[in-house]
């Protein structure tokens, strides 16, 4: 006993059972038991110390199985009042740290799509490099106190009363939670398609997810398939460049953050440019009997949008040549992604039809294009915080959602993310967002209130205030939410009232300061004639093609006002001159989305029987029904609810 050869765990184990074997006989119970005496020998030398409370750690001592049957709660802030370090991650830090990889492995924006348009088209897109992104993104995460990491897959929900309260996982292990948040992609029963091979898997080399979705279907959830699908991965070595054209990004000194940064390391890498043609598309024709689109094989709703290679030739028959876009995967790699080319096809026929591409005669694979179909859940089950209508604390975020696109799962998983913090720390607030918010408020509303019919992505053009929602003014629509919510620090939002504070100055000298002749000269290269009487300068700054920077050329005082901006005077000077030129239109939609928002204020019971109201549609009546939408608002935006319906309910609430 003194010179122990078992583990602790072990020997605590046999004593517990010696301990009930004494109970049951005490005729057995010797005077030299284990339980009867201390263990090892008493050293001199040590004072005795008499313990105000009993030292009874050792008796506490219970086995998994006792665990399991008696469902005792193993959290020790449920017994002792203590500092809560579950959770004290530092959500500041990590956003720093995040800014900080994305300006190391980010470019600056290298095209602003739609610059030709007004400012509600403008769409940055940047250069990031995948490998660096991830490989930095990890380190830190590992790295975050408080923060840990189990690599495993769900297997089974742990819900208890309606409230979910645990995972289990494919090793048998049962973690306990407040709150679960799934994000499984494309993983759900994913089965991948290479022309009649089938492969099960959520992406290539990595393994499908199985028991989630019948374990939720029994729990009264609406499920159903979805198709997706990626585009070949070639060997940059074995592509002649030069029979291509190179497609170099805007020259832009636009970021998509004003902050103190670091400064970019990565240098721009150009995409470029081919074409396929009619020897390509005979090549693909004669695979499609063996394409899972058009043999049955695939019965799950595809993106409309984003058409495979063989649906392009199908569809548009009449076109000898589709564009396909090269993209560098990495600096340091020598992969490249072939965008316009994702098919189903069968690899060879791939590999064969890619040869007749100009620039691809020796083209070598790194693995073909593939389908892929997976579960998704019908997202009118959801409220708008994400979380599910019929398990409490239970979130929903990505593609499980219906939708496509990394940047609208990640909009998801972020609002899901704060959510589920807010929930399981009582503090009775939610975060949504309104559809004269964000895209995201937009994405969300329409999941929430229209389901899914394809893979869902977020077009601007499924926004009703896109004036409101400019990349520009992104910073002034949200950052201040996220200061009250603590995702946001001091410095951060301090930025936000000196970029405020610097409009409103500069705003204030345009609308102050009359100008004449001494701008007549820069006019007259914008195309106007000369000015007959004394103008104020915002007025100038109204007219098409005359700009704030234009003007402090030949106005001193204004260029002294930008002088005194500092570094983010391009920003003020872009946000004073949007604002000014788009007064009426920014007017003109806040007064709609207000309008809109009387509605989203009046709320509608969750209990509320729309079928015993005969006013209201057939239609409406099932909709409604079915939803449950939490305002008249929400209501409103469901398809088949007409403007009588919503009218009926406004005066059934009193309105």
């Amino acid at each position: 006993m003194d010179n122990p050869t078992l583990q602790d765990f072990e020997y605590d184990h046999m004593l517990r059972e010696l301990e009930e074997l004494e109970l049951a006989h005490p005729e057995f119970v010797i005077e030299d038991s284990p339980t009867k005496r201390v263990i090892g020998v008493v050293l001199d030398g040590f004072e005795s110390v008499t313990h105000p409370y009993p030292m009874e750690s050792l008796q506490d001592v219970f086995s998994f199985e006792e665990v399991r049957d008696n469902d005792y709660n193993l959290s020790v802030s449920t017994y002792v009042e203590a500092e809560d370090t579950r959770e004290v991650i530092d959500i500041v830090e990590l956003n720093a740290q995040i800014e900080e990889i994305v300006a190391r492995e980010n470019v600056n924006i290298s095209d602003m799509l739609n610059r030709s348009k007004g400012p509600a088209m403008w769409s940055p897109r940047s250069q990031s490099d995948r490998k660096r992104f991830i490989e930095e993104w990890v380190d830190v995460l590992t790295k975050t106190d408080n923060l840990q990491i189990w690599q495993d897959m769900v297997t089974e929900l742990v819900v208890k009363n309606g409230v979910v309260c645990g995972v289990k996982t494919l090793l048998g292990i049962t973690m306990q939670a407040q709150a679960v948040i799934l994000t499984n992609g494309t993983f759900l029963n994913g089965l991948l398609h290479f022309g009649k091979a089938q492969i099960q898997g959520g992406r290539i080399s990595e393994p499908s997810s199985y028991g989630l979705t019948e374990q939720l279907r029994e729990l009264g959830f609406a499920t159903d398939r979805m198709k997706t699908g990626t585009p070949a991965r070639i060997d940059k070595r074995s592509i002649d460049f030069s029979q291509m054209t190179e497609q170099p990004g805007d020259v832009d000194n636009h970021t998509f953050s004003y902050l103190d940064t670091v400064q970019r390391q990565l240098k721009q890498m150009s995409c470029w440019i081919t074409y396929t043609n009619t020897e390509t598309h005979d090549v693909l024709r004669g695979g499609l009997e063996d394409s899972p689109l058009y043999n049955g094989q695939i019965q799950s709703i595809g993106p409309r949008y984003c058409p495979s290679i063989e649906t392009k030739i199908v569809t548009f028959a009449e076109k000898d040549a589709h564009q396909l876009f090269l993209e560098p995967e990495g600096v340091d790699s020598n992969e490249y992604y072939v965008n316009g080319f994702s098919s189903s096809l069968p690899w060879q026929i791939q590999w064969e039809a890619l040869k007749q591409v100009k620039g691809l005669e020796n083209v070598v694979l790194y693995r073909p294009g593939y389908a892929i179909e997976y579960d998704f859940f019908d997202p009118t089950q959801l409220l708008h915080t994400l979380e599910t209508k019929l398990i409490k604390n239970l979130y929903f975020a990505g593609q499980i959602n219906g939708t496509t696109g990394y940047e609208e799962a990640a909009g998801q998983g972020l609002v899901a993310g704060v959510n589920a913090h807010l929930a399981i720390h009582n503090t009775g607030k939610i975060f949504t967002m309104g559809r004269d918010e964000s895209y995201i408020g937009v994405l969300i509303d329409d999941l929430v209130n229209k389901g899914v019919d394809e893979p869902y992505r977020m077009f601007t053009s499924r926004a009703e205030y896109r004036i409101l929602l400019r990349q520009d003014n992104a910073d002034a629509r949200l950052t201040t939410r996220c200061y009250e919510l603590g995702l946001v620090d001091e410095y951060r939002m301090n930025l936000l009232r000196y970029k405020q504070s610097g409009e409103e100055m500069l705003t204030e000298v345009l609308r102050n300061t009359t100008v004449r002749g001494e701008v007549n000269g820069y006019l007259s290269q914008m195309g106007y004639g000369e000015l007959q009487h004394g103008t104020k300068l915002i007025d100038l700054v109204a007219r098409p093609n005359v700009t704030i920077n234009g003007l402090a050329e030949v106005v001193p005082a204004l260029k002294e006002t930008i002088g005194k901006l500092d570094r983010i005077a391009e920003e003020i000077v872009e946000s004073a001159e949007i604002n000014i030129k788009y007064k009426g239109y920014i007017e003109r939609e806040r007064l709609a989305a207000d309008k809109l928002q009387r509605l989203n204020n009046i709320h509608l019971p969750e209990d509320f029987d729309y079928n015993s109201v005969q006013s209201l549609s057939t239609e409406a009546r099932q909709k409604l029904s079915r939803i449950k939408p939490g305002t008249i608002g929400e209501a409103s935006r469901i398809p088949g609810v007409s403007p009588n319906d919503v009218s009926v309910l406004v005066v059934l609430m009193g309105r």
